[in-house]
């Protein structure tokens, strides 16, 4: 799905402040009340926009260790059955199927490092998982973030669009 510009800047705003309002976002944006809402089902609709929840900071809970774990799972068992298990542990807070030396990544936060340690026994043990590998997150040095890749779609498919070499032309987002 392509975005424009009014896109772009719409998803910007809710982004900063989600609990803007649709009236209060048509009055910013200086389109008509129906164009942000038409707008924003059509986003939602189109799975561009995934909810307008809060945004969780695990450290502010107690979680201040972050660290991520390469799993190597047996063959027959797949990935389907891990992934399901594994998101019944509440600190795994992301699982990806990956390419390379293992066969899942996921990001997951303790209390401490004793509490890491814990909690990586609780994936080892998951049925299907032989093997972990895990690295701790000492700090994050570019959190996750897609404002720079709304800023790029919509500048891609607005003025100018792309130069031709795959990126999208002017300054790059900030």
């Amino acid at each position: 799905m392509s975005i424009d510009e009014l896109d772009g800047r719409l998803i910007e705003l809710f982004t900063a402040e989600p609990r803007v309002g649709v009236l209060e976002a048509s009055r910013r944006l200086g389109v008509a009340r129906g164009t942000v809402q038409a707008r924003l089902d059509r986003l939602a609709r189109d799975g561009v926009i995934g909810g307008f929840g809060p945004e969780i900071d695990a450290a502010a809970l107690g979680y201040g260790v972050t660290a991520f774990v390469t799993l190597q799972l047996r063959q027959a068992g797949g990935h389907d059955p891990v992934g399901a298990r594994l998101a019944q542990v509440p600190e795994v807070i992301e699982a990806h199927t990956i390419t390379g030396p293992g066969d899942m990544l996921c990001r997951i936060v303790a209390r401490s490092n004793t509490d890491m340690q814990r909690v990586i026994d609780v994936i080892v043990d998951v049925a299907g998982v032989e093997r972990a590998s895990s690295v701790i997150s000492l700090a994050t040095q570019v959190p996750y973030r897609t404002l720079p890749l709304v800023r790029a779609a919509a500048r891609a498919n607005g003025r100018g669009g792309s130069d031709g070499s795959g990126k999208a032309s002017g300054p790059p987002p900030r």
